[in-house]
């Protein structure tokens, strides 16, 4: 394969993923169902929690499972039909990082979007399956006992890159792991002074 075939496969992949990451799952699902700007709403965000404020506990779980999916696609591409750098799993972790980048900054929202919970787990999920079951029990667990949606998503994304080395995952999903803990956490930032503060919303 010479370098243009390579170039020409790293572009697809990181367009490809991101471009699905940016599919506003949850903007699209309250716009349909109710006519509302879910941005407008609550924290803003696109995401299951949010949407959940204005549909439901129900959508709460479809948007959630749709990121999920939605994240997990470009990566399990990635490793089927990718050739480039197999060996140490360049092709699946970019498409990771960029689904999770489309998720959070989509393009078709003007670089607005969720906070790559769902998606986020879904690549972790589709890179290495019991690694990604671990990190979905560990934010379950978390939640159910502090009752905090965003504290359950930040203790499970900073535990991601530890229960991927625990596990003996290659060193470039531990890596991914780590990266997509710390722009996890950072799109919570709000929600960590909230936790501070004791003013963020509860599980109800």
């Amino acid at each position: 394969m010479d370098y243009s075939e390579i170039i020409r496969e790293l572009i697809l992949v990181i367009a490809g993923a991101y471009l699905i990451g940016s599919i506003p799952t949850g903007y699209i699902i309250v716009k349909l169902f109710t006519g509302q700007d879910i941005r407008t709403i609550g924290s803003g965000s696109t995401g299951a929690t949010n949407v959940k404020r204005v549909m439901g506990k129900n959508w709460f779980f479809t948007v959630m499972i749709l990121d999920a999916l939605k994240g997990a696609l470009p990566v399990i591409l990635a490793i089927l039909f990718g050739t480039v750098f197999k060996e140490i799993g360049l092709l699946p972790v970019l498409a990771a990082i960029f689904v999770i980048l489309g998720h959070s900054k989509s393009v078709f929202l003007n670089f607005t979007g969720g906070k790559s919970v769902a998606s986020g787990v879904g690549t972790l999920l589709a890179l290495d399956w019991q690694a990604g079951i671990t990190i979905v029990l560990t934010w379950a667990v978390v939640t159910w006992v502090s009752r905090y949606v965003s504290l359950g998503s930040i203790v499970a994304m900073a535990l991601a890159p530890l229960i991927m080395w625990f596990l003996n995952a290659p060193a470039a999903y531990i890596a991914y792991a780590l990266i997509a803990a710390v722009y996890v956490i950072y799109l919570h930032r709000e929600n960590i002074k909230r936790l501070r503060n004791g003013n963020e919303n509860k599980v109800r």
